[in-house]
């Protein structure tokens, strides 16, 4: 490598294998010339002879925001699991951006590189207040304890003013997380992950249990996200589908089943047989 490279980018990472053989980035710096942050292809995964995912393949593009629905069983959490480290795949290939191998990496690292996810479950630490659970994720590679008594920087604190705009809990700041309301709950955790800054955002049923009004909420909160980070989300609330989504996959038996609009899918017999219904 030149000294030139070494003085404009410091140490440069090539990637041993995989999509983007070869190309040169700077470390931290996400390769995104092949107009994809997340690519899945053939993954396989068995559970005791059961097949989860089978032959699965996806991308998605930087800034889009995708839905996945399908029946249950048909594999979506699991293709969470693989995409944040939790399950290791049997075969396949998953990289985020043209040149990070995610199989390589464990979920703690694979948190670092810039992928959060939120589960069906929201878990806030609800005796913490709503404030104390945001600063515990801005600052969360330190102590809880140094976490709590630390103190932020000016640019820190507008970015949190700033997350507690956008899930609208400003008013809620000082109350016990514990005290919130299911929505609520849910709408902490999804900032809670934004303070970090993922590039990519995974929300599993992200609506599930709330009220007709705190799915609208959510939905708003979803669409102001679009573009500012790439969202997949996996629901079964097809209302709420349709109010978010621009490109649907379908996943059936652990792959691909159709995909395109949301009204493209309702229309395939494929879909309509083993999922919709008539």
């Amino acid at each position: 490598m030149s000294p030139d490279l070494l003085e404009q980018g410091g140490e440069r990472l090539r990637a041993a294998s995989g999509p983007g053989y070869g190309r040169v980035v700077l470390p931290g710096q996400l390769d995104l010339a092949h107009g994809r942050i997340l690519y899945l292809e053939d993954v396989h995964v068995s559970f005791d002879g059961f097949r989860a995912i089978n032959g699965l393949s996806i991308d998605i593009s930087p800034g889009e925001l995708r839905c996945i629905i399908g029946p249950n069983g048909a594999g979506k959490t699991t293709m969470m699991d693989i995409i944040t480290g939790k399950t290791r795949p049997d075969r396949g290939t998953v990289f985020f951006g043209g040149t990070i191998d995610l199989l390589r990496h464990s979920e703690a690292q694979i948190a670092q590189l810039g992928i959060g996810r939120k589960f069906q479950r929201p878990t806030v630490f609800e005796a913490l207040s709503v404030y104390e659970n945001l600063e515990l994720a801005l600052q969360g590679s330190r102590a809880l304890s140094a976490s709590l008594w630390g103190v932020l920087s000016g640019e820190q604190r507008d970015r949190l003013a700033e997350v507690l705009m956008l899930i609208r809990l400003q008013d809620q700041m000082t109350r016990a997380a514990g005290l919130l309301s299911h929505g609520q709950k849910q709408w902490l955790e999804i900032g809670m992950l934004l303070v970090q800054d993922p590039k990519l955002l995974l929300l599993d049923e992200p609506v599930a249990g709330m009220t007709d009004q705190e799915t609208e909420r959510t939905a708003e909160l979803i669409l102001t996200l679009k573009g500012r980070h790439s969202i997949v989300v996996v629901e079964h609330d097809m209302g709420f589908v349709d109010r978010i989504a621009e490109k649907v996959t379908v996943l059936a038996e652990g792959s691909v089943l159709a995909e395109g609009s949301l009204a493209q899918v309702q229309a395939d017999e494929r879909v309509i047989e083993v999922y919709l219904g008539r």
